[in-house]
């Protein structure tokens, strides 16, 4: 099980990515979109096992989870275990951002996992958690017919879709 603290994107942004989940899923090539319908197109900033998403209300306070930031989504990537994703292309702004949200996590004592804390997050759209190895360099090449993109944060949410849980910020 995976809970995040997830920045959602312009209605742009969202409808192409959920245009590419499609095509990948017409070539049977599963996606994030038809994992369990819960999913929508999102760049995490936290994530762990569990978020208790009234301790995330709290340590943030009013501070305004990914209020005006924009940015590119300019590549693709892999993690281990068959992970693909859309990068997200580093700004300032960006940067900045994510390590003001996680002085106040840490400060409010709300745990996440080590690989999405300042100096070790990658940022990025994730577009399929299991993508057969026989078919992950097509998969690339789909993706790749969709970028760039420019996207603009429009909301922010706590999510956990094993327990139904999606707690707007």
């Amino acid at each position: 099980m995976v809970a995040a603290l997830e920045l959602y994107l312009d209605t742009d942004t969202t409808r192409r990515v959920r245009t590419l989940w499609r095509a990948l899923d017409d070539e049977g090539i599963p996606s994030l979109g038809s994992l369990h319908q819960k999913h929508r197109p999102h760049v995490s900033l936290a994530a762990a096992h569990r978020i208790d998403p009234h301790a995330v209300a709290a340590a943030l306070g009013d501070f305004p989870v990914g209020h005006g930031l924009t940015f590119g989504i300019d590549f693709v990537g892999q993690f281990v275990g068959r992970v693909l994703w859309l990068g997200v292309t580093m700004t300032p702004e960006l940067l900045s951002h994510h390590q003001a949200v996680h002085e106040r996590l840490t400060a409010g004592g709300v745990e996440v996992w080590e690989h999405y804390r300042p100096g070790r997050w990658v940022p990025h759209c994730t577009i399929s958690l299991r993508v057969p190895n026989p078919v992950m360099a097509p998969a690339i090449r789909r993706c790749l017919e969709y970028l760039p993109i420019r996207a603009t944060v429009t909301g922010a949410a706590v999510a956990d879709h094993a327990n139904d849980i999606s707690h707007p910020l």
